[in-house]
This record gives structure tokens, sequence and C-alpha cells, in this order.
């Protein structure tokens, strides 16, 4: 069965960091600090074959750890204590996201690649293991599924279930798999429902 790779990430921030693209004296570097991924089948009845989740230990451009920011901490759920215990490297952590993809494409709600690639790992001075043409915008597979453009901009990936009123187990926002789910249990739904072809999965540019 061919598969699709739904996954999320979280990066450090403190409060507004966001609105200040990371600019502030005091704002971290947005590197990530956990990635939840799931392995969507694109066909059958479209199932959830499996899922991967890794906390990573957030070391600065001098090789330093960063302490998480009580801010990131109450948003996301993630402890020191998870770092301390469950945290593996930034290397470690992609080179196991790449097994767990088995070559199938990488999917996010936006980019979140160019921060768990291209910022994680210029900061930790390492080369990107998965390179850029394995990742694409599941905001194109909703586009493809013909959800109001306007619907799309103000929906977040851990909101995106609810707003299909897809029945789902409880799932915490702002955590990479919880979030990850999220968008998978909504492709499954719409997928299921006819309303999005798993051929969409395919299509190097969809509404090019």
């Amino acid at each position: 069965m061919k598969t699709a790779i739904i996954f999320d990430c979280e990066f450090l921030c403190l409060e507004g960091s966001q609105r200040r693209f990371w600019c502030a004296a005091d704002d971290p570097d947005p590197v990530v600090a956990q990635v939840g991924a799931v392995r969507l089948g694109l066909g059958g009845n479209f199932p959830i074959l499996d899922t991967y989740k890794a906390y990573i230990r957030p070391i600065d451009r001098f090789g330093d750890q960063y302490r998480l920011d009580p801010f990131f901490t109450a948003l996301t759920g993630i402890t020191e204590e998870n770092i301390r215990s469950e945290g593996v490297s930034l290397s470690d952590a992609l080179a196991g996201l790449d097994r767990f993809s088995d070559g199938a494409r990488f999917w996010s709600w936006g980019k979140d690649e160019l921060n768990m690639m291209a910022i994680s790992c210029y900061v930790a001075g390492i080369q990107p293991p998965i390179p850029a043409h394995r990742f694409d915008n599941a905001v194109k597979l909703l586009l493809a599924a013909e959800m109001p453009i306007e619907e799309l901009a103000r929906t977040p990936s851990n909101k995106l279930a609810d707003y299909y009123g897809v029945q789902h187990p409880p799932l915490r926002g702002h955590d990479a798999l919880d979030d990850a789910l999220s968008i998978s249990y909504t492709l499954q739904h719409l997928m299921k429902a006819g309303d999005l072809q798993p051929s969409a999965f395919d299509l190097e540019h969809i509404g090019s």
C-alpha cells in the first residue's frame, strides 16, 4: 500500500516570538524540540498504520542546550524532564524520522521542514539528512478537497479535525504527534468521503 507521512514539529519560542519572527534580543533560535509523524495509508480504508514521536535536545549555535521557557512548556506540554529523560540529538531524531518514512513523502500544515531541517540543522552545524523535495504542504491537499481558502487561513492544524467534525480520541494542541494526528484524521475522513483523491498526494504542484 502506498503511504504518506504527515508530520508536525514544535519549535522553541517565548511569548510573542511568532509575531516578532523570533527577532527579539532574547528570542531563542526557532529550533525543533519535538517532532511527531503519522504513516497514513493511501488505499483500502486509508488506515493510520504507525506513528513516530521524538523529543529533541535543543542546541543553540554555540553547542549549548537551551533551557525551555515556561511559556513554551505551558503551550506544548514539553518539560525539561521530557528532554532530560527522552531527548535525543537532532541527527538521531531525523535519522529515525527518515527510517520511519520508508521513502514516502512528508506533508505538514505549512512548511515545518524549514524550521526542522533548514534552521535546526544550520544551527546544529549538521547536513540536513532529508532533501527538500521530499516535503510538501498539506494545505495543498485541503485546497484539492475544496476547503474554502479563507477557512484555511484561520484553521491551525490542531483544529482541523474539529473543523470537519471528525470524531477522534482526545488530542492536545501543540503536541507534535497529536497535531499530526489531527491532520491525518482529516485527510482520512476526506478520502473516505470521496472529497480527496489519493492521487492528490502524487501531484507535484496541486492547484498550480
